[in-house]
């Protein structure tokens, strides 16, 4: 497993799927990169860089607990880069891990090539889902046998009356088979420093992040699924109209987690426009 060196000394891991031209990839969480897998078969078509960010996967925990701040972890992106010895990259971002990409290419524009933002996250930008459109996307989903107790623990969780996160899981997947239950069940954050760090005052500019997108000439995948409550087709319409170059796709039937609900058409989807 090859490790790199953080701007504070921070040893930080990653992990290479594949051959051919690069893509680093940062997943969301912060979590263990292994939930990303190979990304339904990506690594066929691109070299995957999957990094483990700082205090989760193989990445040591760092000394500063204020290095978990989202606007911080930029800069473990860019010394992946710098280790690599790439003049530029492709990036993916998926969930939380968008929000480091997005401000990675508004801090960096000519450091990267294509961005893809799969089920992104949208604090980077200001951006907040309101709990009526997860609720009007829930909905759609009433013919579901898990519904009844995954609604009710959601619109607790929407009113402020309820913390059942754990009830609402198949509302993040496009099937709630075996498959997504193991993928749920290997994907939950381990560590809670990193977790809270990450949204920890200052790790947002918004305002400063979209005035330099607005100027950013980076081609941009937003790929998110029909299903995802997490990151709803509305919200990331709204994202990709940031972009001057934006593509938004709306992968049928999947959730928060597309490679696994529609591998094949991920896959193609990503591939193409990467290439």
């Amino acid at each position: 497993m090859p490790t790199y060196s953080a701007p504070d000394g921070t040893q930080l891991a990653y992990h290479p799927y594949g051959e051919g031209d690069p893509v680093v990839c940062v997943p969301g969480g912060p979590a263990d990169s292994r939930y990303l897998g190979d990304l339904g078969g990506l690594s066929a078509h691109r070299r995957l860089i999957v990094l483990d960010t700082r205090g989760t996967g193989r990445s040591a925990i760092p000394e500063d607990p204020s290095s978990y701040r989202c606007d911080r972890l930029v800069e473990d992106v860019e010394a992946l880069r710098e280790h690599l010895g790439l003049p530029r990259m492709d990036l993916l971002g998926h969930s939380g891990g968008a929000n480091i990409a997005t401000q990675y290419a508004a801090r960096y524009p000519r450091n990267i090539g294509k961005l893809a933002l799969i089920g992104p996250g949208t604090r980077a930008v200001g951006m907040a889902v309101s709990g009526e459109t997860r609720r009007e996307l829930a909905l759609s989903r009433r013919n579901e046998p898990w519904f009844p107790p995954a609604f009710a623990a959601l619109e607790a969780i929407i009113d402020g009356s309820g913390t059942d996160w754990e009830a609402i899981s198949p509302f993040f997947y496009g099937r709630w088979d075996t498959a997504a239950r193991q993928h749920h069940a290997a994907s939950r954050p381990s560590n809670e420093a990193a977790v809270t760090g990450f949204a920890a005052e200052g790790a947002f500019d918004a305002e400063a992040t979209r005035s330099d997108l607005a100027d950013c000439e980076t081609p941009v995948l937003l790929l998110t699924g029909e299903f995802d409550v997490n990151s709803p087709p509305q919200q990331t319409a709204e994202f990709a109209a940031l972009f001057c170059d934006a593509t938004l796709v709306v992968q049928p039937a999947a959730g928060h987690y597309p490679w696994l609900d529609d591998a094949d058409r991920f896959v193609a989807t990503t591939a193409a426009f990467l290439e």
